[in-house]
Formats: structure tokens, sequence, C-alpha cells
């Protein structure tokens, strides 16, 4: 299975970041899964998820559909700000190689943090959290998506019934990416005894709110596979999901 993560840079125009999301995706050449960051539409601050929220169906959703159709692998797209009946939410879409949606998972756990010293950042005042867990089939297997603070949350991430992988789109900061990126990318993937991957925007010293990227792969052993470093990068790597099953067999910690 050829897996490719998209470490892009994140400008705020729109336009722009749909146009390189979608010139990246098709210089990533062929692959049976690609995946873009947090909000690769728009700046991680609150007031431009607002400026840039937007329905499912917009041109968020045809771009994304888009991209998933030339490229003919499944896009977890990344995640955008997604207007709802008045509310916003931290949306990821899941797109087929027919660029049909698969799946959408809207994050569950609101990035609410404020670090003595370090970062401060509070989603709930302008986001609404959803409501569960998602995941979607494919011919490699299971693959379950969560969006960033997700990934901390062990019981939630045990709760996706029968996953073989975990995508998740994210945007951890300097503050806790130094600390924590791998460290819980490893944790789930030896929990659950499947594949991590999680794909972040590139660094930007110049934004408000600076990425660690570092986007990583991890296997169901724990180790680290492959990782970009802090600017734009096409991560591509190569797994075997049986990997999944033969770490179970040897490893038999629960019911899978």
């Amino acid at each position: 299975m050829r897996i490719s993560l998209i470490q892009m840079r994140v400008t705020g125009d729109k336009t722009a970041d749909l146009e390189n999301a979608a010139r990246l995706v098709s210089s990533a050449g062929k692959n049976d899964l690609i995946m873009l960051p947090e909000m690769f539409c728009c700046e991680y601050r609150p007031q431009a998820f607002v400026e840039n929220a937007e329905p499912v169906g917009g041109r968020v959703t045809e771009a994304l559909a888009d991209m998933a159709y030339a490229s003919g692998a499944y896009v977890v797209g990344g995640s955008m700000p997604e207007l709802d009946n008045g509310r916003i939410y931290n949306t990821s879409l899941v797109f087929d190689p027919r660029g049909e949606l698969a799946a959408k998972h809207r994050k569950a756990h609101l990035f609410d943090i404020d670090v003595k010293g370090g970062q401060r950042f509070f989603e709930s005042e302008t986001l609404t959290k959803g409501d569960g867990s998602t995941a979607f089939d494919t011919p490699f297997g299971r693959i379950g998506v969560a969006i960033c603070f997700d990934v901390r949350f062990a019981s939630f991430i045990h709760g996706m019934e029968g996953i073989d992988m975990l995508a998740v789109p994210a945007a951890f900061n300097m503050t806790t990416g130094p600390l924590h990126w791998e460290l819980l990318f490893r944790a789930r993937a030896v929990d659950e005894q499947v594949f991590t991957f999680g794909c972040a925007p590139a660094r930007d010293a110049s934004k408000s709110y600076v990425s660690y990227a570092n986007s990583i792969a991890v296997d169901p052993w724990g180790r680290v596979i492959a990782r970009a470093g802090e600017g734009e990068e096409i991560l591509s790597f190569d797994i075997d999901p049986a990997e999944v099953r033969a770490v179970r067999a040897q490893i038999p910690i629960g019911k899978h």
C-alpha cells in the first residue's frame, strides 16, 4: 500500500491553498491513500475559522473530490471549518478514488489549552465539537479518522471498532509538538496494534500559530517508519497492511 502525507504550507488564501494542495497531490504520483493537514485551507486561528467556514458541498468539498478522482486514491482531506446550521465544526472529509464522499469526521475533542509559559488556544470560542468516532473501509483495511487533539484520548481511539490504520490530520504547536507528537502516535500504534499516520502543515514562523510539522508514520510495533522535517514536503512510503494481523497474532492483547 502506497501512502503520501502532504505537509503543505498554508498561506491563509483559500484559493491559493486549494490550488497548492491539488498541485502537491498530483506531484505525489500513484498512491492508494493521500492525506492533507488539519485546516489545510485556512490559517489556524479562530477568526480565520469564521471567515473561511463553508458547508459540505462547497469549494473545499469540490476541490477534494477532484483531487481524489484525479489521483485515483483515497483522500483524507485534512480538515476544514464546516458551517452547518450556524455552527462551525473542525471537519475532515474523506473521498474514495471515484471522488465520492466516503466518510466525514467532526473533531470530537476541541483544542482548549493554556500552558504556562507556552501556548494558549481555545477552539471552543468559535468551534462546536463533534459527537462520535469515524472509520471507513477500503480494500486495504479499515481506517479510523481522528483530528489532532482527538489522538490524546486513548479510549476514544479504542472505540473505533476493527480499525487497521489511524489517519490523523493535525497541527501540534511548538510547545506540545516536541514533547508529545511522536510519543502519541507511537502510543496509539502500540495500544491498538495499527499503523498511525499524522499529517501536519509545514512550519511557518510568521504565523500566529506555528505548526510543529514533522508529519509521521508509525507501524503496529511502534516504530517510526517515515518522518518529515519542518518545510513543505510530500512524505511518501509503503506499508504492508498484513503486518497488522501478524503483530496481533504474536502479541494477542485484546479483541479485534
